[in-house]
């Protein structure tokens, strides 16, 4: 199997998948009650979209290892002591399904990819150097 040249984040896999993930959660989100528009509604949908805004700029890092890697721990742990970006989405799918606006399949879909995002991110992480831009 040949591996495809990432010559700019849009193209790495995990950020499709995160992208993805994130314009899904907002189209499911278009039909939760109105009254959660300014709590769940909103959450999910920030959380989800930071994930793909944390990688989009830690790929412009990659000169310095350091800044790349917090970068990309921003999309796992998240900044100032919040959640996780892709984990928090994760919580945020949780209450969705238990209040009844998501059904359960779609809410263990959601989930999962979630689980293949946040493994994607540490192997980015535990391998940074396979990333790094050449000086």
């Amino acid at each position: 199997m040949v591996k495809e040249l990432v010559r700019k984040h849009q193209d790495l896999e995990i950020y499709k998948m995160a992208f993805d993930m994130a314009m899904q959660i907002f189209e499911l989100s278009k039909k939760f009650p109105v009254e959660e528009r300014y709590s769940l509604t909103d959450q999910i949908r920030r959380s989800s979209r930071s994930v793909c805004a944390n990688l989009a700029e830690a790929w412009r890092k990659r000169r310095y290892e350091a800044a790349f890697i917090a970068k990309l721990n921003d999309c796992v742990r998240g900044a100032c002591r919040r959640q996780a970006e892709a984990a928090e989405t994760q919580t945020w799918i949780e209450f969705s399904v238990k209040c009844g606006y998501l059904d359960v399949e779609i809410g263990r879909e959601l989930y999962g990819t979630y689980n293949q995002i946040l493994s994607g991110l540490v192997n980015m992480i535990n391998h940074s150097e396979s990333w790094l831009m050449k000086h």
